[in-house]
């Protein structure tokens, strides 16, 4: 028990290391994606292409985000480590893995498989819904609940 808490603690602060990490990656795009370009018809579709890429990026880091807000919030209610879909206890290897991960692996390949089946459009979550807290702080041992075994 006492190993699984110290492997959170270890994973908190990676957390906030990729969060800040994110914080500082997602405040450059905004002001290169405004910026007017003049120059020749190839240049400016050499720049909207580049644009595109950069939102795309400015997507992918954004939806990062949301995931290892939404991460920090669990280990701070005591569910973090926990399947939200089974309920069961996520293995500390996947969690060293995918810190982020909200769920177990057997509840993974379930939603990737229905996921499929489907061909549903992915959900794009808004970074924007998971604001960050502005008086992060470290967590002991005690801030951490897990469920004794």
């Amino acid at each position: 028990m006492m190993a699984r808490k110290d492997a959170l603690l270890r994973l908190h602060k990676r957390l906030l290391a990729q969060r800040d990490d994110l914080r500082r990656k997602l405040e450059l795009p905004a002001a290169s994606l405004s910026d007017q370009n003049t120059g020749d018809a190839a240049d400016l579709a050499a720049h909207d292409v580049e644009r595109e890429l950069e939102s795309q990026l400015v997507s992918l880091e954004t939806r990062e985000l949301a995931r290892i807000e939404r991460a920090i919030q669990a280990m701070r209610n005591g569910t973090y480590g926990q399947c939200e879909v089974c309920s069961n206890r996520i293995p500390v290897a996947r969690l060293q893995a995918l810190p982020h991960t909200p769920c177990c692996v057997n509840c993974q390949r379930q939603y990737e498989e229905q996921s499929a089946d489907s061909n549903s459009e992915p959900d794009w979550e808004s970074a924007w819904e998971f604001q960050a807290r502005e008086n992060d702080r470290e967590l002991t041992l005690r801030d951490i609940r897990i469920d004794a075994d």
